[in-house]
């Protein structure tokens, strides 16, 4: 059973640039904090900045009243939690995952149901915000569980979110929620590279587009964060290529089963499949624009010295 010691230790599986920022906002916020990652060199940098070094999920999430797993999809997830050295049977009885990975909602219930019948509760938690944002503690998160769950990862969640929308009491509403916004958020990058490119290809001062194009009604949150990577051609990964071939993948998946038309959605994973298929899979998603200027002969901005 959960106690005052297990409510303030946490675990966080995965220390990636998302991971580590929460992982550190829990530690300033008092927590004691448990984490492991499959690059041993992620959890040395953490226990140098003053967490707990563990070499497995289970062993992360012992004792932990709250268990934060923020790897890339359902099948990590569900390897964290039920694989070998898994977190499932190692957390108290009583204790809450936190489930961060963008998935099909019928998995997160899936996964849900499963830990729920060993006594522990599951919350449905995607985030969104970014690199920035994790590190400062400021995320948003699209949450939902029931009042058991939330009530146990409240304080952690606490300490990493600026915002938590509590989206329902079972499992699957919060990754719902986190489709509809990786949706927007693909076809915003894949339009935004399509925009940034033709201009390269008009000729025009590409500094001047994003000054015009961010005070104008075409701005978007991805144009605006987004397009300075283009301006200085800098395409190191702050969120990769491959994250939107996933995850619009994942929205393909859910409306084929709902017999559901997502036309503009479908155009934008097909950039994403060619950015990949190219090899920029595991580079910046503004590589997008990278993509069009192969193919259309626009010439882009290069590193900046």
């Amino acid at each position: 059973m959960t106690d005052d010691a297990t409510r303030g230790h946490a675990a966080v599986i995965g220390l990636g640039s998302m991971g580590a920022g929460m992982a550190r906002s829990l530690l300033r916020a008092g927590f004691t904090v448990a984490a492991c990652d499959v690059n041993p060199e992620a959890v040395a940098r953490f226990a140098q900045g003053g967490g707990r070094a563990a070499n497995s999920p289970a062993e992360a999430a012992a004792g932990a009243g709250v268990v934060i797993c923020v790897v890339v999809n359902a099948a990590q997830t569900e390897a964290v939690l039920f694989g070998p050295d898994g977190a499932a049977e190692a957390m108290p009885e009583g204790a809450v995952f936190v489930s961060s990975a963008t998935m099909d909602p019928a998995v997160a219930r899936r996964l849900a149901a499963r830990l729920e019948a060993t006594g522990r509760h599951y919350l449905d938690a995607p985030m969104s915000g970014g690199v920035v944002r994790a590190a400062e503690g400021d995320l948003t998160f699209l949450a939902s569980g029931s009042k058991a769950a939330f009530d146990g990862a409240r304080p952690a969640l606490d300490a990493m979110a600026g915002t938590l929308y509590e989206l329902g009491d079972a499992a699957g509403q919060g990754a719902a929620f986190k489709m509809i916004n990786q949706l927007l958020a693909g076809v915003h990058i894949a339009a935004a590279c399509e925009a940034m490119s033709f201009a390269a290809k008009q000729g025009l001062d590409l500094a001047k587009v994003y000054e015009v194009i961010t005070a104008s009604a075409g701005n978007s949150w991805m144009f605006e964060n987004r397009m300075p990577h283009v301006l200085d051609g800098d395409y190191a990964p702050k969120s990769a290529v491959d994250i939107f071939v996933k995850d619009l993948g994942i929205v393909q998946d859910m409306a084929r089963v709902e017999k559901y038309p997502v036309p503009v959605a479908a155009a934008a994973l097909q950039m994403f499949l060619m950015a990949s298929g190219s090899g920029m899979g595991r580079d910046d998603d503004a590589s997008v624009a990278r993509l069009y200027a192969q193919v259309s002969g626009a010439t882009l901005p290069g590193p900046k010295s």
